[in-house]
């Protein structure tokens, strides 16, 4: 897989002995990949990530995995905060307006493969921008297929489990619950029932049901994933 080098001097050291135990999906919001670019490596936006993937299927590396890319911003996941110190962070290029295209998802499968096994990650790894930060935002949004990345094995996908408590369920998959079930529940829609509108249904609890009890949260794995490796803004 064909990586384009385009540093930023967005990053800095992981903090805390975290490794790496998740990856973050974003969209740009931006009209094009090279604006996406001059963006994320402007030191005046002090905002990056490790990699970006354009329309076109090119792949650019901006921060070296052993660093701290400045892409997550305030939030959480699992009960744990500075999600920029445990995670990777990849930009899509797309204004959240539309479907992400072929080449793009193509070249995203190929990176998500690689970097999982590289770092020992399951699947349930693979987070959206809006899972951590539910209560301010909502990228990769209702268009990205996190359905079809499930099918191979490089995201989840639950099958609904006996009616259960929306939050309580939340929490134990690993959503910062503190947000309030609206934001929660906006984010989790867009996730796993894009485009579903109304208050909470029986559907949305069944399904986050069957989220808790597949793939919980497991905070002594993360904690033991703690590594020694060598503010914040967000895109």
């Amino acid at each position: 897989m064909e990586i384009i080098d385009r540093p930023s001097p967005n990053f800095g050291s992981r903090k805390g002995g975290w490794g790496i135990d998740l990856i973050v999906l974003h969209y740009t919001a931006m009209d094009s990949a090279e604006a996406a670019l001059e963006r994320l490596c402007d030191p005046e936006t002090e905002v990056s990530s490790h990699y970006l993937i354009a329309k076109d299927g090119t792949l650019y590396r901006l921060v070296d995995e052993k660093h701290r890319a400045w892409h997550a911003g305030a939030g959480a996941w699992a009960g744990h905060d500075d999600v920029n110190s445990r995670s990777l962070g990849i930009e899509l290029d797309n204004d959240g307006t539309c479907g992400f295209s072929e080449a793009l998802m193509t070249t995203l499968e190929a990176l998500l493969a690689e970097v999982l096994e590289r770092h020992h990650l399951p699947a349930k790894a693979v987070i959206g921008h809006a899972d951590m930060a539910p209560d301010r935002k909502q990228d990769p949004g209702p268009y990205f297929d996190w359905e079809r990345l499930a099918a191979k094995g490089l995201s989840i996908w639950p099958e609904p489990a006996m009616r259960g408590e929306f939050l309580r369920d939340a929490a134990h998959f690993g959503y910062p619950v503190d947000a309030g079930e609206g934001p929660v529940l906006e984010a989790f829609r867009q996730r796993f029932r894009p485009f579903a509108t109304g208050p909470l249904s029986v559907a949305d609890e069944a399904m986050m049901a069957g989220l808790a009890r597949q793939y919980p949260a497991d905070v002594t794995e993360r904690t033991a994933r703690r590594t020694p490796t060598r503010p914040l803004h967000e895109s």
